[in-house]
């Protein structure tokens, strides 16, 4: 996602210098000659240094520990005092706490948000991703964040203070990855039954059913044709980090002493279709394929419903 996220910087922000690093020289070869804006840097620590406000996003609470506090070359390793952090990934709150502890102890005059996405890499292209910031409406910084994220979202939500963004997009996920198997359990349910899933799904999008994982990234390929279902579930968002997004909401809801019926079979599911080598490393909505779907199903239909 990151690199469509860069894309619509440096498309709304034409005269801003943009310094970059990541540990895969590959990503960063292909956004430095994509973009003449894009400046490769060797470490956190070196972006820190050239950027007046700094953006990142990892895959875990290591990595993100990793990124800000590692000593040589964490971004903290760089004096950012007065300067703005904002982290984008999605990980356990506990971490992104500590990080920002250590932040504010080191650098009293930096502000650090967690404001984790939502949208998948069709939303980072279309610049229309959701972001959830940990932080109230009458933070001194809100101003400033909303013009920022908005370059790369077209929802920004202050979700009330700091952890609470990860608080609401581990919810989200939660909640999204329980859909998605509800909607493949239901498409299979009517194709086997004899139904033209398009039917059945335009059935869902004017009843009860309807959802955002229905319309736009229905499990079952062929109906929504920009989904990566439709694509060889290649693309969006891997089953492996909703497995991770699932497994936190869950230990969130222990935490929190939060009553759940569909959290242990909903993280079985996801930790199955992970060990699946027809399902690992594709897209989450691959769970469809885990429990068993038609894939080919047109076979059996006329090209229109």
């Amino acid at each position: 996602m990151g690199g469509p996220m860069i894309g619509n910087l440096v498309k709304k922000l034409p005269d801003c210098r943009i310094h970059v690093y990541d540990v895969s020289k590959e990503a960063l070869d292909r956004l430095s000659t994509k973009h003449d804006q894009v400046h490769i840097c060797g470490s956190s620590k070196e972006v820190a240094e050239k950027s007046d406000l700094v953006l990142s996003m990892v895959p875990e609470g290591s990595h993100v520990r990793s990124v800000y506090l590692e000593p040589e070359t964490g971004v903290l390793a760089s004096d950012v005092t007065g300067k703005l952090l904002v982290d984008c990934s999605t990980i356990d709150t506990t971490s992104s706490l500590e990080v920002r502890e250590e932040c504010l102890k080191r650098y009293p005059t930096a502000y650090f948000y967690d404001a984790p996405v939502s949208g998948g890499a069709l939303g980072a292209e279309k610049g229309t991703l959701t972001f959830m910031v940990g932080c109230a409406e009458d933070d001194p910084k809100w101003p400033e964040l909303q013009a920022l994220l908005g370059t790369m979202g077209k929802s920004i939500v202050a979700c009330g203070d700091s952890s609470l963004g990860l608080t609401a997009k581990l919810c989200n996920n939660y909640c999204s990855a329980l859909i998605a198997i509800a909607t493949s359990e239901a498409m299979n349910i009517g194709m086997r039954a004899g139904m033209d899933p398009r039917v059945l799904a335009n059935v869902f999008k004017t009843s009860t059913a309807q959802s955002a994982i229905a319309d736009k990234f229905n499990p079952v390929p062929g109906l929504s044709p920009e989904a990566p279902a439709s694509h060889g579930y290649r693309g969006g968002f891997k089953v492996q980090l909703m497995r991770k997004d699932f497994s936190l909401a869950v230990d969130t809801a222990r935490r929190v002493g939060a009553k759940t019926v569909l959290s242990e079979v909903g993280l079985e599911t996801y930790d199955a279709a992970c060990k699946d080598p027809q399902c690992k490393d594709l897209d989450s909505r691959v769970v469809y394929r885990y429990l068993g779907g038609r894939e080919d199903w047109q076979r059996d239909f006329e090209s229109s419903p």
